[in-house]
Formats: C-alpha cells, structure tokens, sequence
C-alpha cells in the first residue's frame, strides 16, 4: 500500500486529541477571563495571560502535575505544533499592529509628533541603556549574552509604546479624534516603528556572533527590506487593493489577501536571519496606510486575529512560564521605575518643547507610557533567543501590564477629567423588564419604580413618588419612541438605571406624537446635579441611530439587549 510521505510524519491519534483539547481549554480560558477583564474596564490581554498563568507550571502544574503535563507537554510533536501555532499567532498580532500604524497621519502632526516621539523614545532608551550598562546584575544580566547587547535589548524594550492600548483608551476617554489625541497617535506611530526596527538589528546583531562584517549585512537587510516594503510595496498594494476588493468576496478575499502579505513578509525576514513578526509588522503597516484599505475591512482582521490567534498567544505564553516562580519584586520595582521615568518623563519634555501647557504635557506622557501587549510579544521574542531569562520576562510582563491600567486614570487626572458615565454600564439585569404590561405612562412609572426598587434595595414608593412628581412638571419623552422618566434622589450612592420595552407603545406626550417604546427609569444623587445631564446626553446620543432602535425594540432577553449596545459602547 502507498503511504504519502507526509503521513509517515503526522500526529497520531492520541496526539491530534492531546492538541486540541490543549487548544480547546487554552482558548476558552483565555476568551473567559479576557471577557471579565474587559468588564472590570482593563485590557483584554490581562485576562488571557491570567488565564495561562492558571493553566501554568503556577498553578495548574503544582495543584496537578499529570494534568497539565498532558495537556501542555515539555516536548514532542504536540509541543512543535503548539509553537508554531503561537508563531504564527505572535506574527498575525503584529500584521494588525502594523495595520494601526498611519504613516501619513505622522507626518500631519509635523512639530508636536516628532518631538514628543522623538524624545519619548530617547529618554527612556538612554536611561534604559545607562542602567543596564552601569549596574547589570541589578537590571537582570545573567552573563549569558554580551552585556552591550543586554543593555540595548532593555534599553529598547523601554522605548516602545503600545499602539492598540493606547488608542482604545484615548477612545474611552472621548480623546481619540481631538488634537490631544491625534499628537498622541502618531507619537505612538513612530515610536513603534523605529522601536522594532531597532529591535530587529538587535536580534540581527545575535545572529551575527559580534562579527562586524555580519552585522553591517544584517543592517543593510533591515534597511533595504523596510525601504522596499514601505516604498515600492505599499505603492503595488496600494494600486491591487481596489482590485481585490472589486473582485473577490468580502471579507474573506481581502482577508486572505492581508494574511497571505503577512506570511511572505514573514517567510522573507526569517529567511534575511531577522523574525518573522518584523516581516508581518511592515507588511502591515504598508497595507494599513493605503486609503483603499476600508475600515470595516481593518475591524474585520482585527476581530478575527483577536479572537482566536491572539487570546491562544498570550494565554500560551503563561503556560510557559512560572510566574510564581520567577517573580522578582526588586527587579519588578526596578524596571517599572525606569520604564516610567523614562517614558512619561521623555514624552512630556517633548510636548512641552512643542509648545504644549504643563497639564496636557503631563497626559501625552502618561498615553505614552502604556505598553500593553507590544512589550509582551517583544519580551517573549527575547526570551526565545536567549537575552534575557524568566526573571526579566516576568518584570517586563508586570510593567507592560501595570502601565496600561494606570494610563488612562493618570490622563484624566492630569488633565483634570473624569472617566464619562455611560448608560450601557449602569443597566442592571434586575431592573430589565422585557415587556411592560402598564397601558399608560403612570402605570410604567410604577412597574420600573417596582423593578429598579427589587435591583436597588431602594424603596418603592420613594422612587415612584419622586419620578411622578417629576414626570407631572413636563414630559420627559424625547421623541423617536424614547421616554426618560427621572429623579434626584439626596443620598443616593450612584447612578441607577431601569430599562423596559413597550412594543406596543405607551402615550408619554411626545413632541413628535410618537408613543413610546423605550423607557428609561434614571435615579441620580442630589448631590451630582452633572451625573442625570451624561447620562441623559449619553442615550440621546446612542439611540439616534434607528438601527440601535430597532435592535432594542426586538430584543427578548438580557443577553440580547447587551449584544444590541454592546457595538457602541466598545466603538466610544
């Protein structure tokens, strides 16, 4: 019988099961606790790698050796198949990162971009150069690689922003499209490129043994491969993209267009001596700076980069790691230190120096300073070839992690702001009546006053008592089917929101005639007379879309009325 040369190497039974359950349990965890995460308003990226730590040598390993052995096995075919899936993973990642980058948005911002990009990514680079160099086993030199090498890997590792942190927490703080956040955007933007250009010649430089000859090919590699990509290949992808898109289905023909770019850019780094991720960030960053390039296109990679290959990626990487084992608070202190001082320090001179006041100086450098996911990825690579070891990895894990939890609270007090109240956070499963059985606006009035009293602990006849007395002043519908029924209660702790859906309409006297179908109950402190007008403003705003209208009217459980909201509350 002929057998195909490929089966001779393919995975046995017990293999494929051992793989998949792997990849089935990895996956699951990390999108669980990603979730939460997400909820408790932090990084998606925090709950996966919580979710590998948990299946790790850190907890998993040491409550069941066997298990966790099985499932994540030291080596064998299952352990090359999981690496090369996370490789993959890791340079996928990188195709969207480099999707985010807009070259021509950089070179818009002119003064205020270079200056804080300039100097957000020499301060800390010279300071992270300075320690290393200077005190060597403090910063974690093992003695294992040339301590000018060890040094320039830290030095760059503090360098580097994180890009799709950094925007999305600009986009919770409404800052995403003012000036404060354009300057901040193509800061990042430039910091990320140079960062992992310097980072490639560092990996070069490993590869070249110290052999000046060998590192001048490798440098001019990096050059050449990034001018020809950046150049003449983001002008051929430019002029095809309109044609891919013209001509095959979406989303899969362009999707299948931007990872096949990915993979050759990939394929052509690690064949230069360089990674892989370098290759895939550069095509990326080339296919993201063409405007044929749609945006519902870019979500579309990102979503589907983001919820299967990066939640695998970061969930794998602490399967691989003790953390428990390998925490060094010291190192940790240290690190965090000089990361900080170094980035919020270097990007606030540079805005300052563009003409910037102390305060919005101040919150460019904390935005800066958020490393999220990019310091990770650049961290694991570093591993990988042996420039640094676990303890180093874990210091630069918890850095990247602390910084963009603190990033977006320090904007807001720098600049002396808040985080907006939005409405979808407020609603309570408790307080969702699916269909009001009251005929008219008294008995509605009532039925949520009930709902929101059985959520709240609050009384009944309160609430009721002092949502009529309001709704007797004036109506309080807003028209398009919308009634805001409304309170100020003294003492109250916090916002509360009842929500219930009238399909067949109540009468609230409507400006436009309209009766209403969608009825909001909203209970405010006395003592915050702002807090009823954001979020009064907030659903103005998100339901003057009649899609997100229709959507609600149609909804039958609370799983579904979260899935109707959930669009504009991630996209704000």
């Amino acid at each position: 019988m002929f057998v195909p040369p490929l089966a001779l190497a393919a995975l046995d039974p017990a293999e494929v099961t051992r793989l998949f359950a792997a990849l089935g349990v990895l996956l699951v965890a990390a999108r669980v606790l990603g979730e939460l995460a997400r909820k408790l308003n932090q990084p998606s990226v925090l709950g996966e790698l919580a979710a590998g730590i948990l299946l790790g040598p850190a907890l998993l390993g040491r409550a069941s050796p066997e298990v966790h052995a099985w499932l994540f096995a030291s080596e064998g075919p299952t352990r090359v198949v999981l690496d090369g899936i996370r490789t993959l993973a890791v340079s996928l990642f990188l195709l969207v990162a480099g999707l985010e980058v807009d070259l021509s948005r950089v070179l818009r911002q002119g003064r205020a971009a270079s200056s804080v990009g300039i100097l957000g990514i020499g301060v800390p680079f010279g300071l992270g150069f300075a320690g290393a160099w200077f005190f060597p086993s403090f910063i974690g030199w093992s003695g294992d690689v040339a301590r000018g090498i060890h040094a320039l890997f830290f030095a760059t590792a503090l360098s580097i922003s994180a890009l799709p942190v950094i925007a999305k927490t600009l986009i919770d703080l409404h800052l995403y499209r003012s000036d404060f956040g354009m300057v901040v955007i193509a800061s990042a933007m430039f910091d990320d490129l140079v960062g992992w250009m310097v980072f490639a010649v560092l990996l070069g430089m490993i590869g070249a043994d110290g052999a000046p000859e060998a590192l001048v090919g490798v440098v001019a590699s990096i050059a050449a491969f990034a001018a020809l990509v950046l150049t003449l290949g983001r002008w051929a992808i430019h002029r095809v993209l309109p044609w891919v898109q013209a001509h095959t289905s979406w989303p899969s023909g362009v999707l299948a267009f931007a990872i096949a770019l990915a993979l050759f850019g990939g394929a052509l780094t690690e064949h230069l001596g360089l990674h892989a991720i370098f290759g895939a960030f550069l095509t990326g960053v080339a296919l993201g700076d063409s405007s044929h390039l749609r945006e519902r296109t870019r979500t579309t990679i990102r979503e589907f980069v983001s919820s299967f290959f990066a939640p695998l990626f970061f969930a794998g990487i602490g399967v691989g790691i003790d953390f428990v084992a390998h925490f060094d608070l010291v190192l940790c202190t240290v690190v965090m230190t000089i990361a900080c001082a170094g980035k919020i320090g270097g990007a606030a001179l540079g805005a300052r120096m563009a003409g910037m006041d102390r305060r919005e100086s101040l919150a460019i450098g904390f935005a800066m300073n958020a490393r999220g996911s990019m310091e990770i990825v650049l961290g694991l690579t570093a591993l990988q070839h042996g420039l640094i070891d676990e303890r180093m990895f874990v210091a630069l894990v918890v850095m990247a992690l602390l910084t963009s939890v603190m990033s977006g609270p320090f904007i807001q007090r720098a600049l002396g702001r808040r985080r907006p109240r939005r409405f979808a956070r407020l609603l309570s499963q408790k307080a969702f009546v699916q269909r009001l059985a009251a005929p008219d606006r008294r008995g509605v009035v009532r039925e949520l006053s009930a709902a929101l009293a059985r959520a709240s602990g609050l009384d009944t006849a309160q609430i009721d008592a002092a949502v009529w007395a309001r709704e007797q002043v004036g109506t309080t519908a807003i028209g398009d089917g919308i009634a805001i029924p409304h309170a100020r209660i003294p003492g109250l702790a916090r916002p509360r929101i009842a929500f219930g859906l009238a399909p067949q309409g109540v009468d609230f006297d409507a400006p436009d005639g309209h009766a209403a179908r969608l009825v909001f109950l909203i209970l405010t402190p006395a003592e915050q007379p702002g807090a009823q007008l954001e979020i009064l403003a907030d659903i103005s705003r998100t339901l003057q879309d009649p899609d997100v209208r229709s959507k609600l009217v149609e909804v039958t459980s609370w799983t579904e009325l979260l899935a109707a909201l959930r669009a504009d509350v991630d996209a704000r």
